[in-house]
């Protein structure tokens, strides 16, 4: 296997979703969890947790998440 399809292959069943800290009044958020046993993060949307979670290297969050907050203060 890949790396990817390792993040893939791990059961998010009983894993404890966190809320964005920016989640909006109307529920309209993002839920993260670590995948268990890997370097990586899952990400869903709290208004629809039956689709299947998008997963990414912990390297590929942190970019994303430093993006976003260049982005907001710029």
């Amino acid at each position: 296997m890949n790396d990817t399809a390792d993040l893939y292959a791990v059961d998010l069943s009983s894993s404890q979703w966190r809320k964005s800290s920016y989640t909006a009044s109307n529920g309209n958020c993002v839920e993260v969890t670590d995948i268990p046993g890997s370097q990586g993060i899952a990400i869903r949307d709290s208004k629809n947790v039956d689709i299947p979670a998008a997963r990414a290297s912990r390297q590929a969050w942190d970019m994303f998440i430093d993006a976003v907050d260049h982005e907001i203060l710029s």
